[in-house]
């Protein structure tokens, strides 16, 4: 009876900061998607207009910038079209803003299932992650409705090879937004007030990133500082591939994706080493 072969699953604790079983989130790909159901159905559940906010968030976003930034402050967009220069650093921002604010109460929010059943905690974050993959893919879908409009139409829009990076860039953001929302909701477990933070932080952090102006604004002994952020080689080179403006560099684009790393692995590794006590500060 004691061999471990008798069970179909055999849960230990774990106390090494490298102890983290990855694979066993593979098992539970049914229970991620079952979350990922209930994340959809009850945001628009009892709304008026429902799915149709995924389409009419960005388009009254994107209508402010235009009237605020590009009209009144006229931010120059480096010659390509207002709407699009907008929308795309709208689209890219939100699925990734999203993902830091769903994922940062994980551990507040579930406190209740968390204290009842087994299941490995990171299949909530991921599961928030994959429902504003599904929003994005929505809002991304309008984008290019209004790029083919605009393309056809000859506005001086140019896409480059670049457009075949934005995979990986949607993966990057996916890990960044993954990593930065876990690492806040463990850190909230011990310091709440980082909660009451998390609003004014991410505002700060958009206008930290080239969403409603170019990078090209920026003086180039700044840019540096700028590049610092991983989200902004992820916009210009969002703008790059579709409009053909954005400034891409090598050194910028490794400096995201280190950054990138560097914040999703401290972020599982944290959320590791919370997750086994965190029912206690509750």
């Amino acid at each position: 009876m004691d061999d471990d072969s008798y069970w179909t699953m055999v849960i230990r604790p774990r106390s090494e900061w490298f102890d983290i079983e990855i694979k066993e989130l593979w098992s539970y790909r049914d229970l991620i998607m079952l979350f990922v159901h209930r994340n959809i159905v009850s945001t628009y559940k009892q709304t008026i207009l429902g799915p149709l906010w995924f389409l009419l968030q960005p388009v009254l976003t994107t209508l402010v910038f235009i009237i605020i930034f590009g009209n009144i402050a006229r931010i120059p967009t480096d010659g390509a079209p207002k709407l699009l220069f907008y929308m795309v650093g709208v689209v890219t921002w939100t699925f990734f803003s999203n993902c830091v604010i769903q994922t940062s109460n994980t551990f507040s929010s579930n406190a209740a299932i968390f204290g009842k059943v087994y299941f490995p905690r990171l299949v909530i974050p991921i599961s928030v992650v994959i429902t504003n993959l599904f929003t994005f893919a929505i809002q991304f879908i309008l984008f290019l409705l209004f790029f083919t409009y605009y393309y056809v139409f000859g506005s001086g829009i140019h896409p480059t090879i670049w457009i075949l990076t934005i995979p990986f860039l949607l993966i990057q953001m996916a890990f960044l937004g993954l990593g930065s929302g876990i690492l806040i909701s463990s850190m909230t477990t011990k310091y709440r007030d980082l909660a009451l933070l998390l609003g004014f932080g991410i505002q700060l952090w958009m206008y930290a990133t080239p969403i409603v102006y170019p990078l090209s604004q920026i003086p180039e002994k700044w840019q540096w500082l700028f590049a610092m952020n991983p989200m902004t080689a992820i916009v210009e080179t969002f703008r790059n591939a579709f409009l053909g403006n954005g400034i891409i560099m090598p050194w910028i684009l490794g400096v995201s994706i280190g950054m990138t790393l560097i914040i999703f692995i401290s972020g599982i590794l944290y959320f590791h080493q919370v997750e086994k006590m965190f029912i206690d500060t509750v």
